[in-house]
This record gives structure tokens, C-alpha cells and sequence, in this order.
């Protein structure tokens, strides 16, 4: 018996927002919509597709009346398939997100970042083919 990740779900204020935020990040598309919940994916999910091979999970907004208050205990990490890790960080300012500090200290491969919520996120190394 096992079973499959299929959603990571992230509590936010404004759902239209941040799944208007990640799907440009991400390259995903709005695949559900319901009062207080977005879920965005790079495909649509279906029984036999989840049970037959782990795909990616998608990503579920749902609406909650707090503000997020500490760090995150889990985050995403990203990485860059078609530009450069400072390209990838600057189209990211563009989209509204900002680049914090989380005790990281200086010198580190990656970027720290928060989404227009305050959720942490790493933009990690380039995989884009070198020249």
C-alpha cells in the first residue's frame, strides 16, 4: 500500500492572487476553481493518471482569515530552466516577489524570496543548458 503527493496546499488570504502569482512562476494553469480555493497544476490530475506513476502535485490556494506570522517550515525551491539564476530572480521582482533574509548569511548558491504573501521560497541554481 502507498500512496501518491498530489497536492501541496498553501493558506493565504487572497487564492486569486498567489495562483495568479505561482502559475507565472511556474508555467502552470488555473485547473479548479471554487469559492476561497485556486488549484493550479502543469496537468490535470485524474484517478488513473495518480495511480498509475507520481506526477508533480499541484498547487491548491485556499482562502483563510490570518495573516501569515513566522516563517514558513516547508517551502518551495525553484529552479531556472531557460535563463540565469539573476535573470530568474529579476522576472520574479517584476511579478511581486521580494527578496528577504532568513539567516541564510551571505555567499549562498540560492535566493532567498517571499511571494506576494510573505511564503518563502528559494530560487536555486540555473538548469538551463550552458553555451
Amino acid at each position: 500500500m502507498t500512496s501518491r503527493f498530489t497536492e501541496l496546499v498553501v493558506d493565504c488570504r487572497d487564492p486569486e492572487r498567489l495562483a495568479a502569482f505561482w502559475s507565472a512562476v511556474l508555467g502552470f494553469t488555473v485547473i479548479d476553481r471554487s469559492e476561497g480555493k485556486v488549484e493550479i497544476g502543469s496537468w490535470i490530475p485524474t484517478v488513473e493518471e495518480v495511480r498509475a506513476r507520481q506526477m508533480p502535485p499541484t498547487l491548491v490556494f485556499v482562502r483563510v482569515p490570518e495573516d501569515k506570522k513566522v516563517k514558513n517550515r516547508l517551502h518551495l525551491d525553484v529552479s531556472p530552466i531557460d535563463g540565469s539564476t539573476d535573470e530568474e530572480v529579476a522576472r520574479l521582482l517584476g511579478l511581486g516577489a521580494v527578496k528577504v533574509d532568513v539567516g541564510q548569511g551571505p555567499g549562498r548558491s540560492w535566493v532567498v524570496m517571499a511571494d506576494p504573501e510573505g511564503n518563502e521560497f528559494d530560487v536555486m541554481r540555473t538548469l538551463a543548458p550552458s553555451d
